[in-house]
């Protein structure tokens, strides 16, 4: 018998106050809420506490809807080929620990939480879970507002699809069933193993004005990663329009400093940077690309970007300057662990007050530290030093 899906759903009520917190739901295909194809309509599980006034005046029509109403982000947080093994021999990528209190994800949840995109779907497969767990515990009003939510979305077969998911297009296809509930205008997808601080909103002002079928974000800066294999290459114009997006080979790794030589000796209207991951797409987009256009697409990056541009849809990039990291080696993940502790500001800053990082609250001890000396360090709570 297929095994059906396991849907961990965090409601708030108007006050912020948790109603119903890790509540786990087994839908079974054909039933639950959210399936549109057999219930168009059936009411929520979870009424929202929600007081009107007929004295109210109601609110006036926007020119761009606001971004908590309008974007709704998808997070990624595993992958099948992790090259973070053995951190990932019993969890997955987003819910490695990382500076003693936090969990990768929780980087890229808060950024969210921190550009005023209160729906999170976190889309998972393998060895997930801790990062159920941690998720489900985590996120119970950190900012999300009074319909903000944070939903696991577990891999699941069904009658019609009997395998798991086989990649990103294709978690998000099989999906979007539960991502159409609300009417929003654009997805915002996420890789949630990678390390960043980011303004969304940002991205989806230039996305608006700009017009974009599709947005996708790059690094525009020359780093050691840069030599990384797997890495997506966008070649862009000086109007930062992505002409050609490609994989960087095992075989033949990129030199982006050479590309950027070489481009601007020979021709000064392309140049060549790395891929975030991270594409902000709007919804009619997304839904013609994977049910009509490329239904069979497993990969999102090299299949329906590629597919888009051969269909001439208008696809931006939005160049990042800060600090990124993808996390793509166990040295990486090394070095931004001692990069958060050095005293100049060049790695993750985990005590920003403008742009905080959530996290489980662990109600631990002080930590105690007796006759020891500590310098360039990181302490948890709970923590006994002699």
């Amino acid at each position: 018998m297929p095994q059906t899906s396991l849907m961990m759903t965090l409601q708030f009520s108007s006050s912020g106050t948790p109603v119903n917190v890790q509540a786990k739901h087994f839908l079974i295909p054909g039933l639950g809420r959210y399936d549109h194809k057999y219930s168009p309509k059936l009411p929520s599980k979870f009424p929202k506490a929600s007081i009107f006034n007929s004295h109210q005046i109601p609110n006036p029509i926007l020119h761009q809807p606001p971004v908590n109403q309008s974007v709704a982000a998808i997070v990624f947080g595993d992958g099948s080929e992790s090259r973070l093994y053995p951190l990932t021999k019993r969890r997955s990528e987003g819910a490695i620990p990382i500076a003693s209190n936090y969990r990768l994800i929780d980087a890229v949840v808060s950024n969210c939480i921190n550009s005023n995109i209160n729906k999170i779907y976190a889309l998972t497969q393998f060895n997930s879970t801790s990062l159920n767990s941690h998720l489900s515990r985590a996120y119970s009003g950190a900012g999300l507002g009074n319909e903000g939510f944070v939903e696991v979305i577990a891999a699941y077969q069904s009658l019609e699809d009997q395998g798991w998911f086989q990649g990103t297009a294709d978690a998000i296809r099989r999906c979007l069933w539960v991502l159409e509930e609300y009417p929003v205008a654009e997805f915002l997808v996420l890789p949630g193993h990678h390390l960043y601080k980011m303004d969304y909103q940002k991205v989806i002002e230039s996305h608006r004005n700009r017009k974009s079928d599709i947005t996708i974000v790059a690094s525009n800066g020359i780093t050691k990663r840069d030599q990384d294999p797997g890495v997506g290459v966008l070649k862009i114009n000086t109007e930062n329009q992505v002409m050609q997006y490609s994989l960087k080979s095992n075989k033949e790794p990129v030199n982006y400093a050479v590309a950027e030589t070489l481009t601007r000796c020979n021709d000064s209207s392309y140049s060549y940077i790395p891929s975030m991951g991270i594409y902000l797409i709007n919804r009619a987009t997304m839904v013609n690309l994977l049910n009509n256009h490329f239904p069979k697409a497993m990969d999102f990056g090299t299949e329906v970007i590629r597919g888009a541009l051969s269909l001439g849809m208008k696809v931006e990039a939005y160049l990042f300057e800060g600090y990124w990291e993808d996390m793509r080696s166990i040295e990486a993940f090394y070095q931004a662990n001692m990069e958060c502790i050095k005293k100049l500001n060049t790695g993750y800053n985990f005590c920003d007050r403008d742009s905080p990082v959530y996290t489980i609250p662990r109600n631990l001890p002080p930590t105690v530290v007796n006759d020891a000396m500590i310098t360039d360090s990181v302490i948890g709570d709970g923590c006994i030093l002699n």
